[in-house]
């Protein structure tokens, strides 16, 4: 079985609400904004059918994320879960698959904050200095992180729940029936759009790859989890519900900016797309700034083990954070923002995030009773689901993902048998 090879550890500073907030804020981000209407387009009609499997996936798999977080409390997720559990090729899977999904998403985030605030042609460039502006908080400490994390999470939910009550109330209804789709999207079709949203549910776990950080993590972290999920799945259910209402299934699936369509149905009220706007951007920046800070632990967790170059296990003697793999991270990045058209970065997420908490369900299950909080079938029905979910995202998410995992898989081959 693997052992964890010590390093410099990283401070414990994170309360349980600090924790709680980092992992609303990683939920509450661009999927929000954008998740559902790809995930309309798939399911059509059966939308809020997506949803629930979505949800209950997303249930199983915090679960299981946080009765390992209370047994491993250290930086790297079911990185760490999967080596101590299962062995050391199945943590770098998970590892791994965290990683090349939530590097594509963090520049997928990028993207959506410069599409809210600037014009197409200064997109890019304000993309950039928006990662390399949060990697700075980051570089500065956790502390830092927790703070203005918290500032942005209060400042989106209060103006989703003036958006969502204002629509509710005195927004136009759609001419046709609600759910008028132009035909019905089969089961596969409903497990798509519950893998596309599946997107916008991942980023609860995030506390558990900053275990490192929290004070107490046998209690907090469990807790915070399951109440950044209880938060975040009311407010969904009640988004899906007032977007329906507002668009119709039809119009949701067609729309670009759903939140910012809903808004334009409501008559007199100029001031409510703007701040749908400033919503999504303040959304999409507390999301990369938790992604950015989720990632770089993933990756010093890596480093320590040598599944990554070495250096990124550095940890900065003042501040207390994984600077190296933090520069690094932000360095890759830029750099897919400036190059890379992510159009199915959602998709391509999902794949490498599913893969990451299929291991944690399987590592939740071979665990003994005394550390067992919940029902095995919890972690049974996870590991099922996220599998289901893997093959069903969109072809050219299911192609690149398997792809890019596999040349994972095979450097890491290379490279062991390099050192014999």
């Amino acid at each position: 079985m693997a052992t964890h090879r010590p390093g410099p550890s990283l401070a414990r500073r994170l309360t349980t609400p600090d924790a709680v907030v980092i992992g609303v804020g990683s939920m509450v981000g661009a999927g929000i904004f954008s998740a559902f209407a790809p995930a309309a387009r798939a399911a059509g009609g059966w939308l809020f059918v997506a949803l629930g499997v979505a949800a209950v996936v997303a249930l199983c798999n915090a679960t299981s994320s946080a009765q390992l977080a209370a047994q491993y409390p250290t930086s790297g997720g079911t990185y760490v879960y999967g080596r101590e559990r299962l062995g050391p090729w199945w943590g770098f899977t998970a590892g791994w698959g965290f990683v090349i999904g939530k590097t594509a998403s963090c520049a997928a985030m990028a993207l959506v904050f410069a599409a809210y605030v600037v014009p197409d042609r200064w997109q890019k460039a304000v993309a950039v200095l928006a990662v390399v502006s949060l990697a700075a908080v980051n570089y500065r400490g956790i502390t830092r992180t927790a703070r203005l994390t918290r500032l942005i999470v209060a400042g989106v939910l209060a103006a989703l729940a003036v958006v969502l009550v204002v629509v509710s109330v005195w927004g136009a209804a759609p001419p046709g029936p609600l759910t008028d789709t132009g035909g019905a999207p089969g089961f596969g079709g409903v497990l798509q759009g519950a893998a596309i949203l599946f997107f916008a549910f991942a980023g609860y776990a995030r506390i558990a790859t900053l275990g490192e950080e929290v004070v107490d993590p046998t209690r907090t972290i469990p807790r915070a989890i399951v109440a950044a999920f209880a938060v975040v799945v009311p407010l969904y259910a009640v988004t899906a519900v007032v977007l329906v209402r507002s668009l119709g299934t039809s119009g949701l699936a067609a729309s670009d900016a759903p939140l910012r369509d809903a808004a334009d149905t409501v008559a007199g009220a100029g001031w409510l797309p703007p701040l749908v706007a400033a919503a999504a951007a303040a959304a999409t920046l507390g999301a990369l700034l938790a992604l950015v800070a989720g990632v770089g632990r993933t990756a010093l967790a890596m480093a320590r083990e040598g599944d990554l170059p070495r250096p990124l296990a550095a940890v900065h003697p003042r501040y207390s954070v994984p600077h190296v793999a933090e520069v690094a991270v932000a360095a890759v990045v830029c750099l897919l923002v400036v190059l890379v058209d992510l159009r199915g970065v959602i998709g391509f997420s999902s794949f490498g995030v599913l893969t990451y908490y299929a291991v944690a369900n399987a590592a939740a299950l071979t665990q003994a009773p005394a550390q067992r909080r919940y029902p095995r079938v919890l972690a049974l029905t996870g590991l099922v689901g996220c599998v289901t979910l893997a093959l069903a995202v969109p072809s050219g998410s299911l192609v690149a993902g398997i792809v890019v995992l596999v040349v994972g898989l095979v450097g890491r081959l290379v490279v062991l048998r390099r050192r014999g």
